[in-house]
């Protein structure tokens, strides 16, 4: 129980600073490249700032196990999407506009994002040489 306390913890860190990187994202990159390729790139720099998050909490978290911390990444997936589209929508953007960034096909680069915070925990977990096989 103390460990999803902690990765939900962690993803609230997380999503506070996904929300900070969104605005600024919108405040300085938008205006230079517009907004859809503001959103692609903001999937590059929104992964390393997971992983960074993710690197300097993951002992904190006390995971070490692969499955669990690939369990502990889903997590965040699911929050993260659930968050983001109710957000969204809640700031009245259209089902169409919300999807265009998990359309691979159409250039959306979210799915890439999702990966990557579903890897970090294992990520941050064999940077930081937490490796547990037991």
């Amino acid at each position: 129980m103390l460990l999803a306390a902690r990765a939900f913890a962690v993803w609230l860190l997380l999503i506070t600073a996904e929300v900070v990187h969104g605005i600024v994202r919108t405040l300085v990159l938008t205006p230079v490249v517009g907004d859809f390729r503001a959103r692609q790139l903001g999937v590059f720099t929104g992964s390393l700032l997971i992983l960074l998050i993710s690197a300097l909490t993951i002992r904190w978290i006390r995971a070490s196990r692969p499955r669990t911390l690939l369990m502990i990444g889903s997590a965040w997936v699911v929050l993260t999407m659930a968050f983001e589209i109710g957000l969204g929508r809640m700031m009245g953007y259209s089902w169409e506009r919300l999807g265009s960034d998990y359309n691979m096909l159409e250039g959306g680069l979210l799915p890439i994002g999702f990966v990557i915070m579903a890897t970090s925990p294992f990520i941050a977990a064999r940077l930081r040489g937490m490796w547990n096989y037991g």
